[in-house]
């Protein structure tokens, strides 16, 4: 990433493109940080964002081209489907603004080099999600980590299970298309967090399936609907770190029985359970090894729970992260680096599934800052 003057003073203006299902808590949430301000919301359906920028107090909304045109915008929030991701962002870029996308940062490797030199040549920031590793949960796991609560990390478990969100979704058809499914879906909450954790992914290796060539709409006006599956959607992925670390890991939308966030890190000294990072907060935990006595009564370990470091907030801590680094020339967290980074490793997965092999990840990622503990995303600081 490039190095960064301050800019500006005040509040960061906002503005939207893309204004579905998750603009609810984003917007939610960035109206009440004071240090950002959202000026417009755009969409291709333009009565959506009417409606959304009249729920939630927006004073503007319109199309595509007057969110990029908006003169007190600085940073648009990217939140169209995963395949337009990258032609979206580069629109923005293009337009001389920062963008913050929703998750994965593109659906190619080529897309998210090319969406990132366009940024650097500008002199713009990326900003990629998810943003839920800047919350309490993450943050207070990877401070233990570093205190060595639970000696040096070796190895991680995580699984994501469900039964899928054709469930529930009213248009769930981009979910199992290519770029989505649960790997790529909700695959970047899982790595994102291994990577703040453990440090950059070098080899993966998967396997996996799909249950069914079509799905059926279940909720909504659109219910009965059959659609098309373009992607596996039972997915076991193992991954080893730069540091020797190992993971494995289950991404599935065919289960009936949902255990979702589960995250275990195993430790030298320790095993931690970390929140589901599809969230922000929740306990951390930690267990130390058993005495000959406990194994021998067959007894369960005993947990304490960490103290919690940081301020719960949700999606838009990222967007607020960034507005502050613009106004400050400091570094934002949730880079584009690092969203291609876990993108890189998803493909890399993607590949391992098809060609039964082992695959290397080429990219890389630096140091990732912590949160500083004392800051409230609901302090006004500009």
């Amino acid at each position: 990433m490039p190095g960064f003057a301050p800019h500006g003073s005040g509040p960061v203006g906002v503005g939207f493109i893309g204004t579905g299902v998750i603009s609810d808590t984003y917007l939610e949430n960035l109206n009440s940080f004071p240090d950002v301000r959202v000026h417009i919301l755009g969409d291709l359906n333009t009565e959506v964002a009417a409606s959304q920028a009249a729920k939630h107090g927006i004073p503007a909304s319109g199309t595509v081209d007057e969110v990029l045109a908006h003169p007190e915008v600085e940073i648009v929030v990217n939140l169209t489907i995963p395949k337009v991701h990258a032609e979206v962002s580069s629109n923005v870029i293009a337009a001389g603004k920062h963008v913050w996308s929703e998750k994965p940062i593109a659906t190619s490797r080529e897309d998210a080099r090319a969406l990132l030199e366009r940024a650097d040549a500008a002199g713009l920031r990326v900003g990629i999600a998810p943003d839920t590793v800047l919350g309490p949960g993450v943050q207070t796991a990877r401070r233990a980590i570093a205190r060595g609560d639970i000696g040096v990390p070796i190895g991680a478990q995580t699984v994501m299970e469900n039964v899928g969100p054709d469930i529930w979704h009213p248009s769930p058809e981009f979910l199992f298309a290519v770029g989505a499914g649960p790997l790529f879906d909700m695959g970047p909450y899982y790595l994102t967090m291994l990577a703040n954790l453990f440090g950059p992914i070098a080899h993966v290796s998967a396997v996996g399936s799909r249950s069914r060539a079509t799905r059926v709409i279940r909720q909504g006006p659109r219910a009965g609907t059959e659609f098309p599956v373009e992607v596996p959607t039972h997915v076991l992925a193992a991954a080893r770190f730069d540091s020797g670390a190992a993971s494995q890991s289950v991404f599935s939308f065919d289960s009936p029985y949902s255990p979702m966030g589960y995250v275990e890190i195993t430790g030298t000294e320790g095993t931690m359970l970390v929140p589901d990072p599809n969230m922000f907060a929740g306990e951390v935990k930690i267990t130390g090894a058993p005495t000959i006595e406990t194994l021998m009564r067959g007894g369960e370990p005993e947990w304490h729970t960490v103290t919690p470091v940081g301020v719960e907030a949700g999606r838009g801590l990222g967007v607020l992260d960034m507005a502050r680094a613009i106004r400050s020339g400091g570094a934002h967290i949730a880079t584009g680096e690092l969203g291609y980074h876990v993108l890189d490793a998803m493909v890399a997965i993607d590949e391992a599934v098809t060609s039964g092999r082992s695959v290397a990840v080429e990219s890389t990622v630096g140091d990732i800052p912590l949160v500083p503990e004392d800051r409230d995303p609901r302090q006004a600081t500009l």
